[in-house]
């Protein structure tokens, strides 16, 4: 008897369930062999063929959904950056608007202002979650914000898509040993609308995506609204991290002093200017 390799290794798996299945046949007792006759097992080769069944296309659609990828990219130095995200679905999305949740943590914020004069120009087209925000706050009294993030096509490849957005560092409290304040953007949520395909996902697997909890309309362009899927994937890379400079606690002190020092002086030069060639009414 030969057997055959297959290249799928949930095959492998699924054909060794089968083997096991029929080469060694369980019997089972009852709870107590005086009151229950002992029995060949019935129920089991059923329950095995459930059980096979549904491992068998459990591994099958996680296979099929694993295939969709996001990477993202912090482009530029210093404080003002930009992310790059890119997702390459595992199927042509056949014209379904593709957008890329992200939750951007209080230490990394986007200007809403600039946000619209992109849109403006067409040159970003995102959605920012709340839509009103301070700028000018530090990080440890900002708030995490969401923003939905449309992604454009690319001409090359039918399944890839990308975008790229402003994100700012706020200022952090100074650090005790460290000049450096480290800022995780965890990878991005994909989401895709088929306003179009409603109420179904038309050609797309249904077993890879599920509603998303997303109440956006699927363009910028539109106040329709619309229902989003969203899928699990696999970022290619691990998590971006954004460095932020930093004060030392330890100069706290120095810092405070020099700081009166040099304002109680400036403050003195400026009266003493104003009394010598100021000119006061009577």
């Amino acid at each position: 008897m030969g057997f055959k390799v297959s290249s799928n290794p949930n095959q492998e798996i699924c054909s060794a369930l089968i083997a096991v299945n029929y080469f060694f046949p369980s019997s089972w007792k009852g709870f107590a062999d005086e009151v229950f006759v002992s029995y060949k097992v019935f129920a089991a080769p059923v329950v095995a063929v459930l059980l096979h069944f549904w491992l068998c296309v459990t591994l099958d659609v996680q296979a099929a959904c694993r295939d969709t990828t996001v990477t993202q990219e912090l482009l530029k130095e210093g404080f003002h950056r930009d992310l790059l995200v890119k997702v390459e679905l595992g199927e042509d999305a056949g014209g379904c608007a593709v957008a890329a949740q992200m939750h951007l943590p209080p230490g990394i914020y986007v200007d809403p202002y600039e946000l619209a004069t992109l849109q403006q120009h067409n040159l970003t087209k995102a959605v920012l979650f709340p839509d009103v925000i301070d700028v000018e706050a530090p990080e440890y009294l900002a708030e995490a914000l969401v923003l939905l993030l449309f992604l454009e096509p690319d001409a090359r490849c039918s399944r890839c898509f990308g975008a790229a957005v402003p994100v700012h560092a706020r200022y952090h409290r100074p650090a005790r040993g460290t000049r450096q304040a480290v800022v995780a953007l965890q990878s991005p949520e994909v989401l895709l609308c088929c306003c179009h395909r409603m109420p179904s996902l038309g050609h797309l697997s249904a077993e890879c995506w599920e509603p998303a909890e997303v109440d956006t309309p699927c363009s910028s362009d539109t106040n329709s609204p619309c229902q989003w899927h969203t899928t699990k994937h696999k970022p290619a890379y691990e998590e971006s991290m954004l460095r932020v400079p930093v004060g030392l606690r330890e100069h706290s002190s120095l810092v405070c002093a020099l700081t009166l020092l040099t304002t109680g002086l400036c403050s003195g030069l400026i009266l003493a200017a104003a009394c010598k060639y100021g000119h006061f009414s009577q």
